[in-house]
């Protein structure tokens, strides 16, 4: 039968075996970050072998500073921290952690120091699979590129942005007549190519959307009017010389502090103008002006 000190904290042995054995990083550091005392769990946490090793650091070495500072701001101001979200620099260079820190503030009641006492716990699988299910959310399954829901996003992180921003509409000529002549599978053929020939015709920062159907949107930050007009030159230029389905497009920049939806809105009658010009003249194959 188990002795009452195994049942009880208050145990000394007992929590120094539990200390050793979680698989959670335990840590005491100072004020100053400098590490005094770690678990096991720590050492392979931070990518060290030792603590001799690891006392050769601070937490500014595994953490960024400028967090390190909030953190030490928030523990001074409330004297605790919970699930506080970091990233941890690994020493072997291996890939970073993403960890929750839950700390205290702890004065040594003899000599007046400062001590921060706490727990890493690793959710770096966590979060890579919530940025997976985010990515796949907001991503067309057929084409890879971005679906409606970017939208709202686009707007609540660019709204201001410095330089404004533009988009570009495109839409396939007579897709519905292709669709229905040659059959749905052979109508996801011409939207993948299109899709692929878009996202080749533009930069990383910038966002490729299938709004629906045969429509797609490109938005690009940082850009004026004529960088907007420019970068829809472009994409005619190059759909010349590329084996796709004729398309038409139009353009057009934020002004002032118009909504995206406005912006979208002028882009199509940009693009509707165009396509009615180029039905006047049957004679010539237009994919925008």
């Amino acid at each position: 039968m188990p002795t009452p000190g195994t049942r009880s904290l208050n145990n000394p042995e007992l929590l120094r075996e539990l200390v050793q054995n979680l698989q959670e990083a335990i840590y005491i550091t100072s004020a100053e970050g400098e590490i005094l005392d770690a678990n096991p769990a720590m050492l392979e946490m931070l990518g060290v072998s030792t603590l001799e090793e690891l006392r050769a650091h601070t937490m500014g070495d595994f953490v960024d500073p400028g967090l390190w500072r909030w953190k030490k701001d928030l523990l001074e101001r409330e004297s605790f921290v919970r699930d506080f979200e970091i990233k941890i620099r690994r020493r072997d260079g291996d890939q970073p952690r993403t960890v929750l820190d839950t700390a205290y503030r702890w004065k040594d009641p003899q000599t007046g120091e400062t001590f921060y006492h706490g727990m890493l716990v690793d959710i770096t699988e966590r979060k890579e699979l919530e940025n997976e299910l985010r990515e796949q959310s907001v991503r067309d399954p057929l084409t890879g590129c971005f679906n409606r829901r970017y939208l709202s996003m686009f707007e609540t992180a660019s709204d201001d942005l410095p330089g404004g921003w533009g988009c570009i509409v495109i839409d396939i000529n007579h897709f519905k007549r292709y669709n229905d002549k040659h059959g749905h599978q052979a109508g996801d053929e011409v939207l993948v190519r299109l899709s692929r020939f878009l996202m080749r015709q533009t930069r990383a920062e910038e966002a490729v959307i299938r709004m629906g159907g045969d429509e797609f949107l490109i938005l690009l930050g940082h850009a004026d009017a004529k960088h907007t007009e420019g970068a829809a030159k472009r994409i005619e230029s190059a759909a010349a010389t590329e084996v796709i389905s004729p398309f038409s497009l139009g353009w057009a920049a934020r002004t002032g502090k118009e909504k995206l939806e406005k912006t979208i809105g002028r882009a199509d009658d940009k693009l509707y103008a165009i396509r009615t010009a180029a039905r006047r003249t049957p004679d010539r194959d237009r994919r925008s002006h």
